[in-house]
């Protein structure tokens, strides 16, 4: 078995993939430079495939800073407290346009299934991270590829959607998946902000799973 698995360098796409490797499948792992601000994360990515021993890693080059509208891709300063309502680290269509690619390789890969690390409970507030949304980009896959009009279109898989950050880091654990090679934070640097938003979740969710994060901190 085959499955494309989306790695953003963040513990979720990391412990998504860890699964998917426990549960039999042979990986390909698919990363974005997309003109995000946070350019550590691609090569956290790498150190996270290169961890799972993926059968091939490819790093694909969207240029969406061009358009911009985020606090990833343009200059808006990167909030260090929660928001209301949808924060500006959200990126348009971001999922959508991943999936997208995710969907073109498997049909190319013959993978049966894509592995996405989005979760419900405990995020950030983005759209393209609900139950509804992934319900949806299925019915593309089943209307929109060659695979779903002969029947069998490639499966989106979203096994950490519906459990909270310290339950993704117990289960990554559990799995023994790279969680010291993951990055979540919204800045660049060699050290992890410690204060944006999803820092803060993920600070959050090793104190409440009872174990200490690896990764080092600026702000400690």
């Amino acid at each position: 078995m085959k499955a494309i698995c989306l790695l953003s360098g963040g513990l979720d796409s990391c412990v998504a993939a860890a699964i998917a490797r426990s549960q039999g499948y042979t990986l390909h792992a698919l990363t974005f430079d997309y003109g995000q601000r946070g350019q550590t994360e691609i090569g956290h990515a790498r150190r996270v495939a290169e961890a799972l021993d993926v059968a091939d890693h490819k790093v694909i080059d969207i240029d969406l800073r061009s358009l911009g509208g985020s606090a990833l891709t343009a200059d808006i300063e990167v909030p260090e407290a929660a928001q209301e309502g949808i924060p500006v680290t959200y990126v348009p269509a971001r999922n959508t346009i991943f999936l997208s690619y995710a969907l073109a390789h498997a049909e190319v890969t013959g993978a049966s299934s894509i592995f996405i690390g989005v979760t419900a409970v405990d995020y950030s507030g983005y759209p393209d991270c609900r139950p509804g949304y992934i319900m949806a980009m299925q019915r593309v896959a089943e209307l929109g590829t060659k695979r779903g009009v002969e029947g069998n279109p490639p499966a989106i898989e979203t096994p950490v959607i519906d459990m909270a950050k310290h339950e993704i880091i117990e289960r990554g654990i559990e799995l023994q998946a790279p969680l010291e090679h993951t990055w979540s934070c919204y800045r660049d640097g060699d050290r992890a902000c410690g204060r944006c938003d999803s820092c803060r979740l993920r600070l959050e969710g090793f104190a409440r799973a009872g174990v200490e994060d690896p990764i080092a901190y600026a702000d400690n």
